[in-house]
């Protein structure tokens, strides 16, 4: 990329990495260094009554520094990649206004690629029956069937995406009946994009032992803060398994146990087993990825501060 063209991109910084690996104070420490406000990319925090599975932050938290895309649904409402870009573009065009830095923080990669390289879905929401068909197939058959119809036309999508994200299942699978070819060559299309951003794209991470034992006592203290009331809570309110937000870590597993289907014991090892497999998978994405700079709690001692210094480094070497 030439010089001018940087400066005249936007700055843009990410924090991502897997879930409980200590995102949200380090996004927050960051803010407050560089006069930031920050965007969450998470695809459950945007939804009122979804406080403690979602590990939403809260008001006190955030040290007054202004956080977008968090409360802003209720958990029937559709959220997806091209509202998460709708909302994105809109918070970003407030900050950048302000004379305010961006920093974009949360774990769904895929909402943070669309975003950092401004890949286009629109042109897909607009063909409701096709999804409706896939819904309803997944309802009568179930999501591994559903997955199972993913591997004969896309096997890469399918090897890529777990039978539990039944929403970017049945996005492939809808976009394959649009288009007539597989959504992963769509994909490796949009991956050469550049971003029209100047940005620096950072991943947290940890040992795998460390990060799976602090998922084991996040969902024991979400039990401890009363995430079973507040399923029931939702349960109560009409909100049911078949919903996307519903689908998320948490809920459902517990929304199982309020329908009869096990022990609460069993409710609670299935979600430290499906958040464990969920970091995973996360860690795979950021793999993926381009332009990437990892972070690795280890090297820097666990020191926070080390950390934010390196990250301000590598933030004073942006253009502009």
């Amino acid at each position: 990329m030439k010089e001018m063209d940087r400066n005249n991109r936007k700055k843009l910084i990410i924090l991502t990495g897997p879930t409980a690996v200590g995102k949200t104070a380090l996004s927050i420490a960051l803010a407050k260094r560089l006069d930031g406000e920050i965007i969450s990319a998470d695809s459950m925090q945007v939804y009122k009554h979804m406080d403690i599975g979602s590990a939403k932050i809260k008001v006190e938290e955030m040290e007054e520094i202004p956080h977008h895309l968090i409360d802003l649904l209720e958990p029937d409402e559709e959220f997806n990649v091209v509202r998460f870009k709708e909302l994105s573009k809109e918070a970003l065009f407030g900050i950048y206004e302000r004379g305010r830095l961006p920093v974009v923080a949360g774990g769904t990669g895929f909402y943070i690629q669309a975003l950092l390289y401004d890949i286009d879905f629109s042109e897909e929401e607009n063909h409701g029956e096709i999804r409706k068909k896939l819904e309803d197939f997944a309802t009568e058959y179930g999501g591994e069937a559903l997955h199972r119809k993913l591997f004969e036309i896309d096997p890469v999508s399918a090897k890529e995406i777990h039978p539990n994200n039944q929403k970017r299942v049945i996005r492939a699978l809808e976009f394959y009946e649009l288009n007539g070819y597989p959504i992963s060559i769509h994909n490796e299309t949009q991956k050469k994009r550049l971003s029209p951003y100047d940005f620096c794209y950072f991943v947290l991470t940890d040992d795998r032992d460390v990060l799976y034992e602090k998922i084991e006592k996040r969902v024991d203290l979400m039990m401890e803060e009363g995430l079973l009331d507040e399923v029931r809570a939702l349960k109560n309110m009409g909100y049911h398994k078949r919903m996307v937000s519903m689908q998320g870590l948490g809920y459902k597993e517990l929304l199982d146990y309020l329908d009869g289907n096990g022990t609460l014991d069993e409710a609670v090892s299935k979600i430290k087993r499906d958040t464990r497999h969920f970091a995973k998978r996360q860690l795979t994405w950021f793999h993926r990825e381009r332009d990437v700079i990892w972070i690795h709690k280890k090297d820097f001692d666990y020191d926070d501060r080390k950390i934010l210094a390196y990250m301000e480094e590598c933030i004073s070497r942006l253009g502009g």
